[in-house]
This record gives C-alpha cells, structure tokens and sequence, in this order.
C-alpha cells in the first residue's frame, strides 16, 4: 500500500464576482457558500491545512470562522476578472514555503462554486494521485451533458464542426456510436507540487480521472444555477459534506438527544433468546462526558422501551426519558425544568418522531444519513453518522465555544 502524503486545500475566493455578486458569502442551504467548501476540506483525513486565497477581508473573516486559515490577503492584481488559477495557486504555495516554511507535496483546488461534494470525493482525489507516481494530477469528471462532437463553431457566415478528426461526419452519428466524454465537475482537483511549481501547470500531462456521479454536478455560475443547486440540496436526497452553521454556540445551555440514530448506529442486534443489543460510540461518550464536567446539561429524550437505552444513558451519567409518546412535551418539560429557554435547547434527533422537537428547539441538529424529513427540519446536518462519531463532533464544537 502507498502512503499518502498530508495534503494542502487551497480554496480560491475572490470578493469581486459579476454574475452572483458577492456570491462566497451568499447563503446557499442556509450557509454562507464558502462554508460548506471549507468543511470538505477539513472533513479530509489526508487535509492537513486548508488555506483560503481571497482579496477581500469580508471573505477573510467568514472563512476563518468557519476553520479555515487566511494567512494572507491576495493581491488585487491577482483577482481580476480574467486571473487564471495558476498564478493564484503558485502565489499561495510560494508563499507558505517562504513565510511557513512548509512545502506540501499534493496541492488540492477546491472551487466554491462546487458546494455539493460526496462525502469521500476530496480524500479519493488525494489517495489516487499518491498511488500513481506517474500521473501528474487528478481531476474531478463527469459524462456530459452533450457531445462535443454534435457541437459547431462558426467559420464567417457558415458553420463548421467543432470536432471532425475521429470520422467524416461525425456530428450525424447516432449518440451512441461517438466516444465517451466528460465535462469537468469543479469539486477537486489534486496536482503535484512540482507539476505547479516546475511544469507552471495546474494540471500537467498526465491527468486521472475521478469519476463524479452527475447527481452532484452543479456548478453555481448564474442564478438559474444557484436555484437548481438548492433544489437538489433540499429534494434529491444526495449524501453530501454538510458545513455545521456559521453562528455562536456559546448562547446554548442544554444539549437534547435522541438515542437510536443518534447515540447509536440505528441498527439492533436480536439475540436468539430476545435481548436487543446496539451499537454506541465511546468517542461519543468521551464528547459528553467532558461537555458534563464543563457544567453543560445533556438528557435523552427516546420513544424506545427497550432497557438499553436506560443502560447507556446511566453508564454515561447522563438523564434519560424513554417509552415516551409525546417526545416534544417532555422536551417543554426539560426547558422548564432548566429555567432556560427553548431558544438555548439543541436538539439532536433523526426521524420523522423527532420532527416536533426539532421544529421547537433554538438548534436543530440532525447526523448524516438521518430521514430525508429530519433533514428538512434540521438547521444543521453533521458530519458524521450517528453512533459513529456524530455526537462527539458537536461536543466538540460546543466546548471550543464555551472556552472562548
């Protein structure tokens, strides 16, 4: 097995776009642009540092927000209208070796205007470059919509083909008959250090296809494209990286959980003598124990009547409400319990009989993979799934506002 080398994200954001103005810090799903870019590359196990490249300091300050770093301010001569991405990139990485000293092998392009990223793409990239020493970069691909070689270009007053070396005529073939082609998706490009710095290419040669579901390809270049994406975001069902929301958690004074699909995996084992077992996480359960010792009250709120959710809950030492019927009385029950408001709750839940609860707290949080309608209710769709890592990923995100 080849090793893969940390990579480096660069996410060029230039405050001056014509068609969407303003269009890195617009809100798309409910989260400025930028932000769900940031979170594929932070999401990456083989990211080790994510870098935006911006001249605007608006930009600057929502992508530090959202964990980015910003070491630097582009210079404006490098966002123009017409600047291509190489100069941008080699500025960026210049820059780094010599105020950082650090000189990343694998440079990684994630391009905004490409939010709905599968949860894998960015790591995939990086892994398929590694393994193949002789390729130069990686870029993201999917079939076209339509075939180049149907398409024309205009020669005075008449029309030629835009492509006519593989036969005579091959704009009147049948579809099926013409070469296979791929339109460029923008989710990720990975190249070579030395094939941007020595080649002066942000490609190179030899170029490997990453294969992109065309589900996923929308690139937000005009309104028309910007409605299509939110459309597909909020009805398509895709599975993608989620940015959790640009907002100061520090004002919320209680965590609510539901249990199965939340604490667990959302499956259950049944022995042959009846007793259900699941599946939980102990990093879950690191997360809620440190978010306990810092004063922060967490409670499960469940419909199961099986005793293992009272189990867990004791071992976690945390409150526990199970064999509930009205899941959102018991939450208004809590909330006054607490002397807080419903507007301080956080609310984790993943199926539809969480809808009420999450429809009252002030933070509706679902994991990945829950039920299409919690994702609908949800503010903000986390990361991880639950049992595997979900609830320790708000955990800590809740610590790190406390301590601020």
């Amino acid at each position: 097995m080849v090793s893969t080398p940390p990579a480096l994200a660069i996410i060029p954001a230039r405050g001056g776009s014509k068609s969407i103005p303003r269009k890195n810090i617009r809100s798309f799903g409910g989260q400025p642009l930028i932000a769900w870019t940031i979170a594929a590359a932070r999401q990456a196990s083989s990211v080790e540092r994510v870098i935006v490249s911006t001249d605007d300091p608006d930009i600057a300050d929502l992508a530090r927000r959202c964990g980015a770093e910003v070491p630097f301010l582009r210079p404006s001569w490098l966002a123009e209208d017409d600047t291509l991405d190489l100069p941008v990139f080699e500025h960026a990485v210049r820059w780094l070796d010599r105020e950082d000293g650090y000189t990343p092998e694998i440079i990684v392009h994630l391009r905004p205007t490409s939010p709905l990223r599968p949860l894998e793409c960015v790591d995939r990239a990086i892994h398929l470059l590694a393994e193949n020493p002789s390729a130069d970069s990686v870029r993201a691909v999917t079939p076209s919509g339509q075939n180049p070689f149907k398409m024309w270009r205009t020669c005075g007053d008449r029309l030629a083909p835009l492509l006519d070396h593989i036969e005579d005529e091959p704009y009147n073939l049948p579809r099926q008959s013409l070469p296979a082609t791929y339109w460029q998706t923008g989710h990720v490009d990975a190249v070579r250090r030395a094939t941007l710095l020595e080649a002066g290419s942000m490609t190179g040669r030899t170029i490997l296809p990453l294969f992109i579901d065309p589900e996923y390809a929308v690139d937000l270049d005009t309104p028309l494209n910007w409605q299509q994406g939110e459309w597909l975001l909020g009805h398509a069902g895709l599975t993608v990286v989620r940015p959790p929301p640009v907002r100061d958690l520090s004002g919320f004074r209680i965590l609510v959980l539901d249990f199965d699909g939340v604490l667990t995996d959302n499956r259950v084992q049944v022995l042959e003598n009846g007793t259900e077992a699941v599946t939980c996480s102990r990093a879950d359960g690191l997360g809620l124990a440190a978010l306990r010792a810092a004063g922060f009250p967490v409670f499960v709120l469940s419909t199961e009547t099986n005793g293992v959710v009272s189990a867990r809950c004791e071992k976690l030492g945390i409150r526990c409400e199970r064999d509930l019927d009205d899941k959102p009385s018991a939450l208004r029950r809590v909330v006054a319990e607490e002397g807080v408001t419903m507007e301080q709750v956080i609310f984790v839940g993943n199926d539809r009989n969480d809808l009420g609860c999450l429809e009252l707290a002030g933070l509706a949080v679902v994991p990945s993979g829950a039920h299409p309608e919690a994702v609908r209710s949800a503010d903000w769709i986390l990361s991880r799934a639950g049992g595997l890592g979900a609830v320790r990923e708000l955990c800590d995100l809740l610590m790190e506002a406390q301590t601020k």
